[in-house]
């Protein structure tokens, strides 16, 4: 039986501002969104493109991370953002399935320090 996972993910819309969502198939939300057929939000500010994701076990773990990243300034979305894809860089081009922050590393239970380091990995899919 395949595993079926579950994203909380952040897009930068095309006017520069980010929206954050939970998702079981990664892809097909990004494509959604640019269709216009997404999150009200994002019809009128497309192209999105995906600047962070997290990959979960259960829905109510996307959920909840996707509500508490919901409460991050922007100056801490702009950070993760920029930790995510500065690891993609330093990694190569890997695709975005590949370089996904794993449940263990996520921060679930408190807003984090903007200053905070910490560690990005990938979970095999």
């Amino acid at each position: 039986m395949a595993s079926k996972h579950n994203y909380t993910y952040m897009v930068k819309c095309a006017d520069g501002s980010l929206y954050t969502g939970w998702t079981t198939d990664l892809e097909k939300r990004i494509r959604t969104h640019n269709e216009g057929k997404g999150a009200k939000y994002t019809r009128s500010r497309r192209p999105v493109e995906l600047a962070y994701c997290e990959v979960f076990d259960t829905k109510e773990q996307a959920m909840s991370r996707e509500f508490h990243m919901k409460r991050l300034t922007r100056q801490q979305k702009e950070a993760l953002a920029g930790e995510w894809a500065a690891r993609k860089e330093k990694e190569g081009s890997l695709s975005d399935k590949e370089d996904l922050i794993t449940e263990s590393e996520a921060m679930t239970d408190e807003k984090p320090d903007a200053n905070t380091d910490r560690h990005i990995g990938k979970k095999e899919i």
